[in-house]
């Protein structure tokens, strides 16, 4: 059975419940997908995770007001979203762990708000923002149907001549690589998102973007290239999905770990103290 085919009508009572944000996880490190999705083993986010979490809040305070009929928001008042959630986390949040105060962070992410504000939205037209997914059951076999909801965590549907393009902001070291955003490693999240979206707005999609906001070095907001992040999903010329492997695993119930993984540390895995395939 290929992928396309796994997507099935929506079920009374699926076997698994997970949010659609969560998913990329699963191919990273599908160890750490289960403890944390699971079995609700989870770690408190560093400083500098918190600090890509405000400057999410401060960006989409920002760009919900640039929708139509929303209610405008200023650069300056959409910054006061980052401070307050900066410094309110709401969550646990580990102060001590990332090399970073909470003056360098706050310094930070300010700037970053800025040139995202006036250097990268103003490219983009939006039709939403965190847009809220209709729910999509996928036969895993066996019995077994996962079902993925909730909503496009930090990313935005952008109108282009091509079609509706899934816009993704991403905060962190990595985000930028030689001078342009970095789509590696994307394509699980936003090829899951591309197939919600298509089923929530029942119209095929563009492709995907990443919008990269980089919490070291200069700060900077760079847009990729618009990529087909759907096909790693579903597969293409007969060849299989992640869709498809990750049937395998549900239904098996096997969680392979990835110590290869660029999380796979004390750091940010929850599991790490109990597990035996790092060094």
């Amino acid at each position: 059975m290929n992928a396309p085919d796994r997507v099935i009508p929506i079920v009374a009572e699926p076997s698994l419940v997970v949010r659609a944000s969560s998913w990329g996880g699963l191919f990273d490190c599908a160890m750490r997908w289960e403890g944390e999705q699971m079995l609700g083993i989870r770690k408190a986010a560093g400083l500098r995770a918190h600090l890509g979490t405000s400057v999410h809040a401060s960006t989409a305070a920002y760009d919900l007001g640039r929708l139509p009929g929303g209610q405008p928001i200023s650069v300056d008042d959409a910054a006061s979203v980052f401070v307050d959630t900066l410094r309110n986390p709401g969550r646990d949040v580990d102060f001590g762990v990332d090399d970073l105060t909470l003056v360098e962070a706050e310094r930070t992410g300010l700037a970053l708000h800025t040139a995202y504000c006036y250097d990268l939205a103003p490219q983009f037209t939006f039709q939403s923002v965190e847009m809220t997914l209709s729910p999509l059951d996928i036969d895993c076999g066996g019995g077994t149907v996962v079902r993925l909801t909730g909503q496009m965590d930090r990313a935005r549907v952008a109108e282009t001549p091509a079609g509706p393009v899934i816009a993704d902001v991403k905060t962190g070291t990595r985000v930028v690589v030689d001078g342009k955003a970095s789509t590696r490693g994307r394509s699980p999240q936003l090829g899951t998102y591309q197939l919600l979206y298509e089923e929530t707005a029942q119209q095929p999609s563009a492709g995907a973007q990443i919008l990269a906001l980089p919490t070291k070095g200069k700060a900077v907001a760079l847009a990729s290239e618009v990529f087909d992040a759907r096909r790693v999903m579903v597969g293409v010329d007969g060849q299989p999905g992640l869709i498809d492997f990750a049937a395998q695993m549900f239904r098996a119930g096997l969680f392979p770990p990835n110590p290869s993984s660029n999380l796979c540390s004390q750091k940010y895995c929850a599991r790490w103290a109990t597990c035996n395939f790092h060094e």
